[in-house]
């Protein structure tokens, strides 16, 4: 992993592979005025970003314009609030307890069911290893 290495602006790591988490970052570039590139990690450079293709498979990463790396909930609170107006005070409330401990916990009932989730496919269950196509390519950040 590189250190923390400043951006322009921030980046939002999802998972490409997974109708859900793509549909969900679709909907954040559409609805969610914030400046930052948003990208796959099967195509993101997960060393520069200062991150894992392990971390990445797990959780939606945010990385901030210091090269801070977040994830799950906090990565959607810490979006939200780069976005400013309700967006700032509803990524707030979230990366604050007790609020933030509700919203981990919905993240990681989402993250485990998002097959089951509107746009969600059976990839979504597999481990990216795993899915048809989804041997890791050189070049992604992995190890």
């Amino acid at each position: 992993m590189s250190p923390l290495k400043r951006r322009d602006q921030p980046v939002l790591v999802y998972d490409g592979d997974c109708g859900f988490c793509t549909t969900s970052a679709r909907f954040l570039e559409r609805y969610v005025p914030v400046r930052a590139e948003v990208v796959p990690f099967q195509f993101a450079d997960l060393d520069d970003l200062g991150t894992t293709v392990e971390r990445a498979e797990h959780e939606v990463l945010w990385v901030d314009r210091l090269g801070r790396v977040s994830g799950g909930a906090d990565a959607v609170g810490r979006l939200l609030t780069e976005a400013g107006g309700a967006w700032r005070a509803l990524g707030v409330a979230i990366r604050i307890a007790p609020v933030s401990w509700a919203a981990q916990a919905a993240y990681r009932l989402v993250a485990i069911n998002r097959h089951r989730m509107p746009g969600g496919t059976a990839a979504c269950r597999l481990p990216a290893a795993q899915r048809p196509g989804g041997a890791r390519q050189e070049g992604s950040g992995s190890r």
